[in-house]
């Protein structure tokens, strides 16, 4: 696996760990379909989060969050309806979130959680 791809799944671990501990069921990782890939499927309560997680190991090129623009935020969106579509049943609510983790080296990740993005 190589160092980005690793970064990546690490990232993604994290941002798994951080919203089960807040209380919300991970029942996707890395869903793809024709329109692209969704990096975790949650749900919290009776609302479906589809959450894209943004790693990086500094802040050189910007906050991992400001990489989810509002276009990635619209493809979000579709990906959420793709997702919905392969999964028939009543979802009352479904929300974007992004969840934006800084791993520096020689220091503790921060994980940041923006709720809602786009809305």
């Amino acid at each position: 696996m190589d160092g980005h791809v690793a970064l990546g799944t690490y990232g993604e671990d994290l941002a798994a760990r951080y919203l089960r501990e807040r209380g919300l069921q991970i029942l996707e990782r890395n869903w793809r379909c024709a329109e692209g890939e969704i990096d975790l499927v949650a749900l919290d309560g009776d609302c479906l989060v589809v959450c894209e997680v943004k790693t990086r190991r500094g802040t050189g090129a910007g906050d991992p969050l400001e990489a989810v623009t509002w276009e990635k935020a619209r493809r979000l969106r579709r990906l959420a309806a793709a997702y919905l579509r392969s999964r028939p049943g009543a979802v009352p609510q479904v929300r974007i979130d992004v969840i934006g983790v800084l791993a520096e080296r020689g220091r503790p990740p921060v994980v940041r959680h923006v709720v809602a993005v786009g809305s």
